[in-house]
């Protein structure tokens, strides 16, 4: 049973496995991805009704371009689905999107429901559902470091004065006051950390799970938390 009062802060999950679900139920990759959307309709509203302060979802790397014209549109055009369909109960549920990654790079149908989004819901209170967009880690720490070494050449500091927490506030996640994650997941019997959060996991726990994210239900997502609560987290101290 989940305790309440060790609810974790932010949770980021890698959303995994939508291509094998697919295979597996004889069907079009796409409809994998929109199986998995209906999936994390349903993740945020518990993470909401939990008291999570942050969900982060992976949605979109910047390695995914490599995967075909078809599969990149219908997944472009499920985002766009979703946000017509879903904002207005989140904005209701008053939950916030942000978004991580370089959006810019999207399909205008895509960037104008992104948008919408972040705009309607801007004064919101409740979760913070951050959606990884065009998103890679290495590529965000790249850019913090450049704009680092921008004020450094700028002289508006010395290299010797930049510290872990400057380097924190230069990424995405530090430009929207997103904290570090306390629990990271990721579905489909993968365990791998493909180029997300590499700066924020420092102290993250991990969950992996084989259960295929189609199929990842908010259940099987509080069963990980509940794993989550029986570690012992010393964040490189001793007990």
């Amino acid at each position: 049973m989940l305790d309440m009062q060790r609810i974790p802060k932010h949770v980021a999950i890698i959303m995994d496995g939508n291509g094998r679900w697919a295979k597996k139920h004889g069907v079009l990759r796409v409809a994998g991805h929109n199986a998995g959307m209906l999936a994390m309709k349903e993740i945020v509203k518990r993470s909401s009704t939990l008291g999570i302060g942050h969900l982060t979802v992976y949605a979109f790397s910047t390695e995914n371009w490599k995967r075909s014209v078809e599969e990149v549109s219908g997944i472009f055009k499920l985002l766009v689905l979703y946000v017509e369909k879903e904002l207005a109960e989140l904005h209701a549920n008053n939950v916030r999107v942000r978004i991580l990654g370089d959006f810019s790079k999207l399909p205008k149908d895509a960037r104008e429901a992104v948008d919408r989004a972040l705009v309607t819901t801007e004064n919101n209170t409740g979760l913070q559902f951050n959606i990884a967009l065009n998103y890679g880690s290495r590529d965000e720490i790249t850019r913090g470091v450049q704009k680092l070494a921008s004020d450094v050449a700028e002289g508006i500091i010395k290299a010797d004065e930049i510290t872990e927490e400057m380097i924190s506030k230069s990424l995405f996640t530090g430009i929207l006051g997103i904290p570090d994650p306390d629990l990271i997941i990721r579905t489909s019997g993968e365990e791998r950390i493909s180029n997300f959060l590499l700066w924020q996991m420092a102290y993250s726990e991990f969950v992996f799970t084989d259960v295929l994210w189609p199929d990842f239900t908010p259940e099987e997502y509080e069963k990980c938390i509940e794993v989550f609560q029986s570690r012992d987290r010393r964040f490189g101290g001793r007990k």
